[in-house]
């Protein structure tokens, strides 16, 4: 069977929804291609024993950027950003700490450091703030820039010098290329607050708190603040996905699942088309890939079709992934030492201190786990009872740092380390273990073979500096067109990065458009 269209699309996760859907609405006949049984990508819902469900990979998030709700009427189908929650920072003793968007509160908080936090949260907002043309635009080009790029450049240079003032200017391209180890040992006492900052700076990289760049993934992190505050992923009809779904649908995108694209089709420089496992061939004039960069260029185009150069620069993305994910069933609510009732439904972080942080990922450079790992926990059926039966509730937790490639292999000891990390929410939870019913744990692999995304890499590939802006995901296509003409790249490895944006999406949906790719 061969058909034809504009626009072929390759995954239906959050930014591949966002492009199809910008592109339809510019009146192109446009098919997204997922080879799951379900839209969403990493952000698709799961479910383990038969009644308990999970929103997806993605347990928090800030809300989608104002731009992209308006131009997707996401509101009109059902969106509404979670109830906004904040970062509780568990101490096994039960000296917990809050941290909020203004404020933190807890035992043993120095007042220097409640004073300073405000102000602290305030700067770096304001330095995201004036980086933001920079998140909002295709990277700029530095040779042969067009005038397009001239404006990005000249909107953010604008805001970091006349905008921030000139302190602040300074403070922000001193700080900019550093690590955060240094920048919260020079604001903070507080071991806990300053863990569990450093955990968001690093969460979902193969980086430690003392890695340089740091600052910047912290940077690129809170940026989503500016749309709105944190919340957790709770599934349902409001959930991102859903809303995106529908608003691609409205829009003409016809979804196709369970439809995994074996071969981009090239002839002669261009791509016209693809080809899925069972051998039919879906023709289109662009071909718009969601997948991890590694995947799309190394694999369904292949390096025979590439420069050897280009090809050589696409082997040598960095992006081991170090994440793994348990997600457990639970018969009850569990109990946190020192953790009033009302605030189980907060997001949940065990990271004591920078230490802590920064010793579970020098395990991970050796193939190894550690003992300690740092804990993401959110338990989504606390914003949404219809996840789990009557009086149960299902916890999500991201484990860092667990190696993709496990010294030993992954056959043995899966089970094990699943086990470790139970034990160890056990030391701050004490019921836990007597209400799990089931769990399900995925490695960094499994991530690669249920998701694609190479290596297990939450963001397909690493936010580091050679690895941003007008570097992602690689020199030759950082500006979501590629070598090979009529391909384009729209997923969370191009600029601006993973996260649930949408401005990858968004920003190579103009791209094509401007360029008139589709002609």
């Amino acid at each position: 069977m061969t058909s034809r269209t504009d626009a072929i699309i390759i995954g239906a996760g959050h930014n591949g929804l966002v492009c199809a859907t910008y592109l339809a609405r510019a009146g192109l006949n446009v098919v997204c291609i997922e080879a799951r049984d379900s839209a969403g990508g990493m952000s698709a819902p799961r479910t383990i024993a038969d009644d308990y469900h999970f929103p997806g990979l993605a347990q928090a998030s800030y809300p989608v950027s104002s731009a992209i709700r308006t131009d997707l009427k996401l509101d009109r189908f059902g969106y509404t950003p979670g109830r906004a929650v904040q970062t509780i920072a568990l101490d096994s003793a039960g000296r917990n700490l809050s941290i909020g968007a203004e404020s933190i509160s807890g035992d043993s908080v120095p007042d220097a450091d409640a004073a300073a936090y405000p102000v602290f949260r305030r700067q770096y907002l304001e330095f995201a703030k004036a980086l933001r043309p920079l998140f909002d635009n295709k990277p700029p080009r530095l040779k042969d820039m067009p005038f397009a790029d001239k404006a990005t450049l000249l909107k953010l240079g604008w805001n970091i010098r006349m905008g921030l003032g000139k302190e602040a200017m300074y403070e922000l391209l001193r700080i900019a290329a550093i690590n955060i180890y240094d920048v919260l040992n020079d604001t903070f006492e507080d071991d806990r607050l300053k863990g569990a900052i450093a955990a968001d700076a690093i969460m979902g990289s193969a980086m430690g708190p003392r890695t340089p760049g740091t600052v910047l993934t912290w940077l690129q992190r809170i940026e989503g603040e500016l749309n709105g505050p944190l919340s957790l992923q709770s599934g349902g009809r409001t959930q991102l996905v859903h809303a995106l779904t529908q608003s691609a649908e409205d829009a003409g995108v016809r979804i196709r699942l369970a439809a995994r694209v074996e071969k981009i089709l090239v002839d002669n420089g261009k791509a016209f088309g693809v080809r899925l496992t069972g051998g039919e061939m879906l023709k289109a004039r662009t071909v718009v890939s969601n997948a991890d960069p590694r995947l799309t260029l190394g694999s369904l185009v292949g390096p025979r079709l590439l420069d050897t150069m280009f090809a050589n620069r696409v082997a040598q993305i960095r992006g081991p992934g170090v994440v793994a994910k348990l997600n457990l069933a639970l018969a009850g609510k569990p109990e946190f030492n020192g953790l009033a009732d009302d605030l189980s439904g907060e997001r949940l972080l065990i990271a004591p201190s920078m230490k802590y942080v920064e010793r579970a990922y020098n395990f991970s450079k050796y193939g190894e786990y550690s003992d300690q790992p740092v804990l993401d926990i959110a338990m989504p059926s606390m914003h949404n009872s219809g996840l789990a039966p009557d009086g149960h509730h299902v916890m999500s937790v991201n484990v860092a740092y667990v190696p993709y490639e496990l010294a030993g292999g992954w056959d043995e000891q899966k089970t094990a380390l699943a086990y470790k990390v139970i034990s160890q929410l056990g030391t701050y939870s004490p019921n836990l273990k007597s209400l799990i019913v089931d769990h399900e744990f995925l490695t960094p692999q499994d991530i690669e073979d249920q998701f694609g995304a190479v290596q297990g890499h939450w963001h397909h590939g690493e936010l580091s500096i050679h690895q941003s802006f007008m570097m992602r995901p690689l020199h030759g296509a950082a500006q979501y067109d590629t070598p090979v003409e009529r391909l384009f790249l729209c997923g969370a490895g191009c600029h601006p990065g993973g996260g649930l944006t949408g401005l990858p999406g968004r920003n190579a949906a103009r791209r094509i458009l401007a360029l008139g790719g589709v002609k």
